[in-house]
Formats: structure tokens, sequence, C-alpha cells
């Protein structure tokens, strides 16, 4: 069907170890830790819009009609996308909210992946909009921190992510792949599930753990030479 991106539909039947595993296999940054699901552990995948925050003194001058930060991505995501915020301040204040959860919601958009606090989790929730945050907060972004842009390049844990990429959560952890590279990312992880699946299927016919989980378990993720 037209309007289907087939490393979504991939994506969703994985989860965030086997896309980590690959990552790893491919000497590419592996899973984020540390951004739990705060409002419904519901797994996400999709295309990345990017929001990047700084404190208020850092933003720059505004001009224009004021325009509430996050509400760019919305505007411009598609059904599915993923909207990932970078707000590494270190100041106590809110990078996604409630009303901002809402006009996601009805945009389409999968979820939120924000590198900061989120606020109004019950909102969230409520909806059964997922976000995955670093923490949470009931403290507001107003006259603390803004918005400096929307699609750059923001750095979410260790992984510098670019608009475009692709992005799956879960209730474990959070990956990101670059776009350029998705396809094969995502090959890799398949065949790590599908060799996963022939392990539990040798456990549930009676071999031993020891066998199965042996030197080839082990040496899995080596990179082809």
């Amino acid at each position: 069907m037209s309007g289907i991106d087939e490393i979504v539909v991939r994506l969703l039947r994985l989860d965030s170890c086997a896309v980590s595993d690959a990552l790893d296999k491919l000497g590419l940054p592996a899973a984020v830790t540390g951004l739990p699901p705060r409002s419904v552990a519901r797994k996400i995948a999709g295309k990345v819009h990017t929001v990047k925050l700084v404190s208020k003194e850092a933003a720059p001058r505004a001009t224009g009609t004021p325009r509430h930060l996050g509400t760019a991505a919305i505007e411009a995501s598609s059904p599915g996308d993923i909207i990932v915020v970078e707000q590494r301040t270190g100041i106590d204040a809110g990078s996604w909210g409630g009303i901002l959860s809402l006009g996601a919601k009805v945009k389409g958009v999968a979820g939120v992946i924000a590198d900061g606090p989120l606020r109004d989790v019950d909102e969230a929730r409520e909806l059964g909009f997922p976000v995955y945050s670093r923490s949470v907060t009931a403290r507001t972004a107003r006259n603390r921190v803004a918005e400096a842009a929307t699609d750059v390049p923001v750095e979410i844990g260790d992984i510098r992510v670019h608009p475009g990429d692709y992005a799956l959560a879960d209730s474990t952890g959070v990956c990101f792949l670059p776009a350029a590279h998705a396809s094969l990312i995502v090959a890799e992880a398949e065949a790590i599930a599908m060799r996963e699946a022939a392990m539990g299927k040798a456990l549930l016919t009676g071999h031993k753990i020891t066998e199965v989980m042996g030197a080839t378990y082990e040496k899995m993720l080596e990179r082809s030479k």
C-alpha cells in the first residue's frame, strides 16, 4: 500500500534489544537507556522530527508571532512520525506537556522521545499517547527554556540524531537508526531475532541451555571480516 513505510512496519515487529544488537554488530551506537515510557508502555517506531531546546537566555531572539516549543515539529509531522526532543540544559523544566501531547495525537504522531523532563504525565496517559522521557517535572518551560530550532541534529544520550532518521522505543530501551543504514540495520536485527527464536524453540524441545547459549551465541555479534 502506498504511504506505508516498510522500515517502520518491520521495526514494529522487532524489539530494542534485537535492534541494539544489530547496531553493535555494525559498529554503530547502540540503544539509549534511561528513557522509559512515562504514559503508556507501548512500542513506537517511526521517522524522526527533532526539537532542540536551550535555556531562555541562550535562545535566539524571537521575531513575529510567539510560538510555543514543539508546535512546529507537530505541524511538520506526518501520521506515524516520532518527535525527538533534546532538553539537556540541566534546568528542571518541561520539554513536553499535555496540550502538546493532545496536538500530536490529533496529528497522528506515533509518540515522543524526550531527553529531558516530561510534564502532564497523567494527561498523556489518559490520551493513550506514548511519551518516553529522561525524567518528569511539574515545572513549566515558560521563562525557563525555549526552542532553539526544529529539525536540526540533536543529542539524545550519547547519540547524535538527525531529522529523517528512524527511532524504535519500547520498555527496555530506545534505538536510533541513521536513515542511510536503516535497511541494513533492520535486516541484521531480523536475523538476530530469528536466531534467538530458534534458540527458544530448542530450549522448549529439550536442549540444554548450556548448549543453546554456547559459543555460537557468544560470537553472534562478531562483525564479518
